[in-house]
């Protein structure tokens, strides 16, 4: 069983940029390939990035490619989703999940571990 935290969710105007964090408890973190999703008001939970268990991969939905950057601190049981040049469309509110180690995928339902989500609000 893993435990996930999201935290560093709020407010940003369009254009700034904001640093989600993921913090992971329970059995051992690098066991773990990560991913980040959102889900926006009205619409399904949608793939953002994912990222392999030792974070020499990554990979990422099209409308963030080149704005977010996600990494990983296996020794801090944390993974990260840097978000830049945000957007109003970008709103959401974002989870961490957790795939089998040798997962590359996007698809969710591969995601067995997900933490509560944290609230993500772009102002236009």
């Amino acid at each position: 069983q893993v435990q996930l935290v999201e935290s560093g969710g709020g407010l940003v105007q369009a254009g700034g940029s904001l640093r989600l964090s993921c913090a992971a408890s329970g059995r051992t973190f690098s066991n773990y390939a990560m991913g980040w999703f959102r889900q926006a008001p009205g619409k399904e939970r949608e793939f953002v990035a994912r990222i392999s268990w030792s974070g020499a991969t990554t990979n990422y939905a099209d409308s963030v490619k080149g704005r977010f950057t996600i990494s990983r601190d296996n020794a801090k049981n944390t993974v990260y989703l840097q978000m830049n040049s945000l957007k109003a469309e970008d709103t959401a509110v974002y989870y961490c999940a957790a795939a089998n180690r040798y997962y590359s995928g996007s698809d969710q339902n591969k995601y067995n571990y997900w933490g509560q989500g944290t609230q993500v609000t772009v102002s236009s």
